[in-house]
């Protein structure tokens, strides 16, 4: 739908004659006034899914909705998982350089996943291990990576929002970097 509204717009610009004068000659004033908007950072949020563990994949998405990161000025809830992204753009791996490209085809700076997998090797070990990973896009690494074992989907569910915390709060060595 969104991609069906920027094709409008774009038609539009074009069939007014504000599209092609933009790309073959420097911008207008009105452009220059707007290109503050081209450094903002935009944040991708992915939701996680887990059929083994729906109801801790259920409040981590319901925390990610709400989630705000320092530095960054726009935000938007992905409408599918990584690994959808991923299939998308034909790159399953996780890999940095897979995290860029699916950044990168959701036009954003910074991606915002958590991945959930089952922690125990016995049939009836409940555990699971959450990782939510703040991916920087332009620099091809992870901003920050926080990750925790829970003893089980309760457990998870309450303890998740910390985690979700530590991974969105910046670094001593960032935090000292950027003064």
């Amino acid at each position: 739908m969104r991609s069906l509204v920027m094709l409008l717009l774009a038609f539009g610009l074009t069939a007014s004659g504000c599209g092609p004068a933009a790309s073959t000659s420097p911008p207008p004033r009105r452009g220059q006034a707007m290109a503050p908007s081209d450094n903002r950072i935009k944040l991708a949020v992915l939701p996680v899914e887990s059929d083994a563990f729906p109801r801790a994949a259920a409040a981590i998405n319901d925390l990610l909705r709400d989630v705000h990161v320092r530095g960054v000025d726009d935000y938007f809830m992905s409408k599918v998982a990584l690994e959808v992204v991923q299939l998308s753009i034909e790159c399953v791996e996780q890999t940095t350089a897979c995290y860029s490209a699916v950044g990168k085809s959701l036009t954003a700076q910074r991606l915002l996943l958590a991945q959930i997998a089952p922690a125990g090797t016995r049939k009836r070990d409940k555990s699971l291990r959450v990782t939510i990973t703040l991916f920087d896009v332009d620099a091809g690494a992870a901003a920050n990576v926080a990750d925790r074992t829970y003893k089980n989907e309760v457990e998870a569910m309450q303890g998740v929002s910390e985690l979700l915390d530590q991974a969105v709060k910046p670094r001593a060595s960032s935090a000292r970097a950027a003064k």
